[in-house]
């Protein structure tokens, strides 16, 4: 059977009780379940309803996320995510551009390519491009100053390898960025672009091949291939145009934040949750979250 999912921001706790109520009571619903007070909840359904996107907009409107999915195997064994503006607050190469004084430029070009109005890969081109001659040593900084994690992603994290999940970090960044924020995160691995470098300067190239849209979809095919497990035991999650492709392949496919163009083209939407809400889709409650 299908099953509901209700959830709002962590902070604000705006899901209001008879709103639950009167949703399961319309659409002929089993008993709620409440995954945290006031933020998540719960309820079966007989089949997925008719007006289900009709409803997710009015209570979007709300401040409510809405998510219907298969109850049976939601629980999934792989975690594989973007990095920038999905565990990361930013877009990276758009804050490493602000230092070299080119940040209105790459900007453009990100949010182009991210809703997918520019091919990925000349788009990559073109803004580190942009970067030539800046100092290595600017990454560091950038890391230490202008990078900030996304509410929830370390007890995502915590939460799902202590139930036994592996966790792949896949990205159209860079590895300078990904390196670090994997290994603050907990991440088993990290996938993402090379910036080349000479003389202690970027040289305004990038390091083949380029990891773009297909390579996250190949990095999900050999890494769910390499644990023996099914592509259905994905939760992949990103915000891009360049995440649709391991979105749609994954078993739960989560636009987190998501560009217009990329959420309408997914079932499993998050505009108001943090990345624990990756948890609730799954069945825990805020009981079973690991924080330590």
């Amino acid at each position: 059977m299908p099953i509901v999912t209700l959830l709002t921001a962590p902070a604000r706790r705006l899901l209001d009780p008879a709103l639950v109520e009167a949703l399961r009571n319309a659409w002929g619903g089993g008993a709620v379940q409440w995954l945290a007070p006031d933020e998540a909840a719960e309820f079966e359904v007989p089949e997925i309803p008719g007006n289900r996107w009709e409803v997710w907009a009015d209570v979007q409107a709300q401040g409510v996320d809405l998510v219907v999915q298969p109850r049976e195997g939601r629980r999934k064994a792989m975690l594989l995510a973007d990095m920038d503006s999905t565990m990361i607050r930013q877009e990276c190469i758009d804050e490493l551009a602000d230092e070299a004084g080119v940040g209105a430029r790459v900007k453009e070009i990100t949010a182009r390519a991210m809703n997918g109005e520019l091919d990925f890969e000349g788009a990559l081109r073109a803004r580190v491009g942009l970067l030539k001659d800046l100092p290595v040593s600017t990454i560091t900084r950038v890391l230490e100053e202008r990078i900030d994690l996304m509410p929830g992603g370390k007890v995502l994290l915590a939460t799902m390898k202590a139930n036994g999940a592996y966790a792949a970090l896949v990205s159209g960044g860079f590895t300078d960025f990904t390196s670090a924020v994997a290994a603050d995160l907990g991440f088993d691995e990290n996938r993402a672009n090379t910036l080349l470098s000479e003389g202690g300067r970027l040289t305004g190239e990038v390091g083949m091949p380029i990891l773009g849209k297909q390579a996250k979809v190949d990095a999900l095919a050999e890494i769910t291939g390499r644990l023996g497990l099914a592509e259905a035991d994905v939760l992949a999650v990103g915000d891009g145009a360049n995440d649709l492709g391991m979105l749609h392949r994954a078993g739960t496919g989560v636009a987190l934040h998501a560009k217009p163009a990329v959420a309408a083209q997914c079932d499993v939407r998050i505009n108001h949750g943090d990345l624990t809400a990756l948890l609730y889709l799954q069945g825990y409650a805020a009981s079973e979250f690991v924080t330590g």
